[in-house]
């Protein structure tokens, strides 16, 4: 993990604009974004890199400024339930790599953060007057997913290897 202050400042920064900017190339090539969740990366990153608090407010902005930038996600409800889900990665990774391997904590909070979007689809929707289903959960947070689950499983302890490989971190 990143120690000084400042550098977990720029490394969140630099990870927020990736959270916008990576779901925006998915979508140039026609890609779908649901299924890959290039959104995610970033935040898990930012927890295990930055700890928690850094983690827990770049995932909680990432969903928010892609959809006032971007127009993509809609703002409500998937946005503000991305913003919770993602801020539970990045608080969780953050939390859990004090005590844990990257992949213990990135599996730890891959299934929180799913909790989390499972409950708030559940009020967001409830709210609009919409039900949320168990089989539209595990539909949203495991089997439409399963490649970018695959993704940040190899994806992440690869970029945290490197970096530890190079001295970065």
């Amino acid at each position: 993990m990143i120690r000084s202050t400042t550098h977990q400042i720029v490394v969140a920064a630099l990870l927020l604009a990736l959270g916008v900017l990576l779901p925006t190339a998915f979508h140039l090539f026609d890609i779908s974004g649901v299924m890959f969740l290039p959104m995610h990366l970033p935040v898990l990153l930012c927890g295990l890199l930055c700890g928690w608090k850094f983690g827990g407010m770049t995932g909680f902005l990432v969903p928010l400024l892609a959809s006032l930038l971007t127009g993509k996600p809609p703002i409500y409800p998937t946005a503000l339930a991305m913003a919770f889900e993602l801020a539970a990665y990045g608080i969780v990774t953050g939390l859990l790599i004090k005590r844990f391997n990257v992949f213990v904590s990135l599996i730890g909070a891959m299934l929180a953060g799913r909790v989390v979007m499972g409950l708030a689809n559940y009020v967001f929707l409830g709210l609009a007057g919409n039900a949320y289903t168990l089989n539209m959960f595990l539909g949203g947070a495991f089997l439409t997913v399963w490649p970018g689950i695959l993704i940040q499983l190899v994806f992440v302890p690869a970029i945290i290897l490197a970096l530890k490989r190079a001295r970065l971190i």
